[in-house]
């Protein structure tokens, strides 16, 4: 074993191309292994040699990083900048309330974000991608990522290639290299040795790389090289983590600059009136900073990362498996699904019904040629395959040894069929076929029947079709079967695929599932417009669509789909539900079309001619059983091929968005309320508003109290239809809402000015306060200044606690809907520690005083005021639908 000893990680992708110019043979010497594979031994040696056979992805961070990217956030930036100046200048009271809200907010977004990763690492998990790997001689399934350089795979249609290999055997092989080439037609590979020089390695015939798939045909390969050494790891390496921007994303990153804007007017502005009124430019200096750190949306983060992890995992117990997070958005706000008609409308269980000839008399030799070409084809064995296999009447009564395998012809999308040559007992050689009727029938030229060969006149063909016609009308898949005899000739190709002998048909019945039409009627209710896109035929497709309540009175066949131009496909698309006999790229304009006319949506799918269309979609949606490539361009993982369940994944992606929109409104309509407050009573104040000190315990407590949004509970009616992040609804709903605060603050500014004598700077402390303010020399450091910042502390904080109860909810609040009982704790515990504060030990470090005991009247009026006008506009927006 010398070989591979030579091959260090550093040597292993310049032997790549090297191995496309040597014989098989010399690069299975070169990697010292053979065709009976390595040894498990072996194997785990150069595992880890090797390490594991991932490329450059998103790690799971270590909890050191996860703590470096959670400080080096630019508030936590800011406050400490902030608490260092206070305590250099000083000002310990406000130094040592900054570092306890760094503390707090790094501790609670490290705990909430470690929670959030780990439930999605567990997740990730569950979704695992094989390959068939040859290990002591033997072929069997592993987990891709321990595959090591060295190791023979077998590969066949609907197989990621799962490193980079060099072929040693090919029939047909077809190779779909879109990911590193973006070539969208498949590539011919052959086992050819391929003595060009100084090409790029893709271009190779002989060689197939990480991240491309198998269209059709099958091959044996070696791996020369995994992981990070592959072609495919070296270009992901520089894209490390990096993620498809979805429209969730976006939407935040435009909030997030909204808020910016909002800190970019307020900030100066703020700093420049209290210093040009108050003449304390330090004291205007720490208020301004304070009111920055009050307008930036800081729990935003963790919010976010806990309502998607909340949400996968709650989507986890619907056997919903989301491998990106952040599609959890699209899937919520997905308003058409297309899907695929077998498996997910009917029961996937094929069951072989019909075997007969070409005028529909049973016949048993189509039965036999059928089986044989199942048991020896090597490729991806479909359900009809499975069906044929399984059919209990062949149990016992074929005997299999007396017929060899010469060669085979695999399926491909283009043909539509297969072939598999056979010897038979005396020596006799026959091709048999089987695929659609239509691709067999026009590569015969004969046909049998009762045991006589007919020739295929074109009078006779309409009559042959009509047969075929009947079979599909009433709901059943149909294949042709054909045979033709062979010579001895030492190959095959798909040239020996003409002058068959039609013999007749298999009839396949895969019944709609019970559940399909309740299924479908609930998407639809929930504002999901179900669209099947089949490369069945239209038959078929029409009767079971219309079983389970889909409109099929129109059908649009790929053969229409091929003609139509983009803007004419975007029209079609919008009047048609029901597509038949599409190709995989049919399909994908099909996604697209429905994308341009301004739908978000999902592709659930699960074959290898599904892959393109999943990338293309929103949100692609595959199943646990699917082929590699199909789980591998999917977003969402079913664990159980079931619209029910997708409908029940459906609202769960909406009731995360609904939590993080509670936030995100809440934010910005109080952060665009206070622009108006602040600017006002700066403008107005012999003193500022509210102490530094005051501005940051405020909003301290009103982030605490924001922690359990992502517990909050969604009603029904917030689920009912799709969730798209609309930017223009959320402007509309902080210009209309944020206001409704400015208006109570400014009364409660009235009150303590006008009724408790706020206005007079020499307005008496009580008895027991009346040394700690005999020495106030400046207008901030009066009773007067006191009595108004506690006044105002109170009410801010009590009405930004209580707002989330009213705008969390389009019914009427406490009465029609009531929140999670860990938000409604939160919110009472914060409005009561808001009330002892005045009162507390702390009191005077905050620069706090308690308040007269009509205060809490008036300030009772004030809340069921506040909450009454916002419950009325709140209500006369959703009339409008702006919300």
């Amino acid at each position: 074993m010398s070989g591979p000893k030579q091959l260090n990680n550093s040597h292993a992708s310049d032997f790549v191309q090297e191995a496309a110019t040597k014989e098989s043979a010399e690069v299975l010497q070169r990697l010292g292994t053979s065709l009976a594979g390595l040894t498990e031994e072996e194997a785990a040696a150069r595992l880890e040699k090797h390490g594991l056979n991932e490329v450059a992805q998103e790690k799971q961070q270590s909890w050191l990083q996860r703590l470096y990217i959670a400080a080096r956030n630019p508030l936590v930036i800011l406050l400490t900048v902030l608490a260092t100046l206070s305590f250099a200048t000083g000002d310990f009271r406000a130094g040592t309330m900054m570092l306890m809200m760094v503390v707090l907010g790094l501790s609670l977004r490290f705990i909430q974000e470690t929670r959030a990763d780990n439930a999605a690492a567990k997740l990730k998990a569950m979704i695992s991608v094989t390959a068939t790997v040859v290990r002591d001689g033997q072929p069997k399934e592993i987990p891709l990522k321990q595959l090591v350089p060295g190791d023979v795979v077998k590969l066949s249609a609907g197989d990621m290639i799962p490193g980079d290999v060099r072929l040693l055997s090919a029939k047909d092989l077809f190779i779909i290299q879109a990911t590193l080439t973006g070539e969208s037609m498949p590539v011919e590979k052959t086992d050819a040795r391929d003595a060009h020089e100084n090409v790029s390695p893709i271009e190779h015939t002989n060689l197939c790389f990480l991240g491309t798939s198998v269209e059709s045909g099958a091959a044996t390969a070696v791996i020369v090289a995994t992981g990070p050494q592959t072609y495919f790891g070296k270009m992901a390496h520089s894209m490390a983590g990096q993620q498809v921007e979805t429209a969730f994303d976006r939407g935040l990153k435009r909030f997030t600059w909204l808020m910016i804007q909002f800190m970019v007017v307020m900030v100066p502005l703020v700093f420049l009136i209290n210093g040009f009124r108050k003449h304390e430019w330090h004291e205007a200096f720490f208020f301004s900073m304070a009111v920055a750190v009050g307008l930036t949306p800081e729990m935003l983060p963790m919010i976010v990362s806990v309502c998607l992890s909340k949400g996968a995992l709650a989507m986890s117990k619907k056997k919903v498996i989301v491998k990106r997070l952040n599609s959890i958005q699209n899937f919520g706000a997905m308003n058409v699904l297309c899907t695929d008609k077998t498996g997910t409308l009917t029961m996937d269980r094929v069951i072989l019904e019909i075997y007969c000839d070409v005028f529909k008399n049973e016949n048993e030799k189509v039965l036999r040629d059928a089986y044989l070409i199942s048991h020896f084809q090597t490729g991806l064995k479909n359900i009809l395959d499975r069906a044929v296999l399984h059919h209990e009447e062949l149990h016992g009564r074929l005997s299999l040894e007396q017929y060899t395998k010469v060669d085979e012809i695999p399926f491909d999308f283009s043909r539509r069929m297969m072939s598999v040559a056979v010897e038979g007992p005396g020596g006799e050689r026959q091709l048999l076929t089987k695929g659609a009727p239509e691709a067999v029938f026009a590569r015969c030229t004969h046909f049998e029947s009762e045991g006589e060969i007919f020739p295929m006149e074109p009078i006779l063909v309409g009559n042959l079709l009509e047969q075929v016609n009947d079979l599909s009308g009433d709901g059943f898949r149909v294949l042709a079967v054909a045979t033709k005899k062979l010579g001895k000739q030492a190959t095959l190709s798909k040239a020996n695929e003409c002058d068959l002998v039609l013999t007749g048909y298999l009839a396949f019945l895969d019944p709609p599932k019970d559940t399909s039409r309740t299924a479908i009627a609930a998407l639809r209710q929930h504002g999901v417009t179900v669209k099947v896109l089949t490369g069945d035929n239209d038959l078929v497709t029409r009767k079971v669509c219309t079983e389970v309540g889909i409109n099929a009175e129109k059908v649009l066949l790929g053969s229409q789909v091929e003609t139509m131009s983009d803007e004419q496909l975007a029209a079609a698309v919008e009047s048609t539900d029901v597509f038949a006999r599409l190709s995989p790229a049919h399909k994908q304009r099909i996604v697209k079309g429905l994308q341009r006319a301004g739908h978000v949506v999902g592709f659930m799918g699960d074959g290898i001619n599904d892959a393109p269309a999943l990338r293309a979609a929103d949100v692609g949606i595959s199943v646990d059983n699917a082929v590699d490539i199909a789980k591998e361009s999917a977003d969402v993982i079913l664990l159980e091929k079931n619209l029910m369940v997708l409908g029940e994944g459906v609202l769960e992606g909406r009731k995360v968005f609904v939590n993080i929109l509670k936030y995100i409104r809440m934010g910005a309509s109080s952060n665009f309320g206070n622009m108006f407050s602040v600017i006002g009573a700066s403008a107005w104040l012999p003193y500022v508003p509210m102490a530094p000190i005051q501005v940051l315990t405020n909003n301290l407590l009103y982030d605490f109290s924001q922690v359990p949004i992502p517990t909050d509970n969604v009603g029904p009616l917030q689920t009912a239809k799709p969730r798209p992040w609309k930017m223009g609804e959320i402007a509309k709903f902080i210009v209309c809402i944020g206001p409704i605060s400015s208006i109570f603050d400014y009364t409660t500014y009235a009150m303590m000015w006008f009724v408790f004598k706020c206005d007079q700077l020499s307005l008496a402390p009580p008895a027991e306060l009346a040394e700690r303010f005999s020495k106030a020399t400046a207008p901030d450091d009066t009773y007067a200044a006191a009595l108004f910042h506690t006044g105002w502390f109170v009410e801010s904080l009590m009405t930004q606690t209580l707002i989330i109860h009213i705008i969390r909810t389009n019914l009427i609040p406490f009465i029609q809907s009531r929140a999670s009982w860990q938000l409604t704790m939160t919110t009472v515990l914060i409005m009561a520690i808001g009330a002892w504060l005045p009162y507390s030990p702390a009191a005077a470090a905050l620069g706090f005083v308690p308040l007269p005991p009509f205060y809490w009247l008036l300030l009772a009026l004030t809340l069921l005021c506040y909450v009454g006008l916002t419950q009325v506009i709140k209500t006369w927006l959703i009339r409008k639908s702006w919300v």
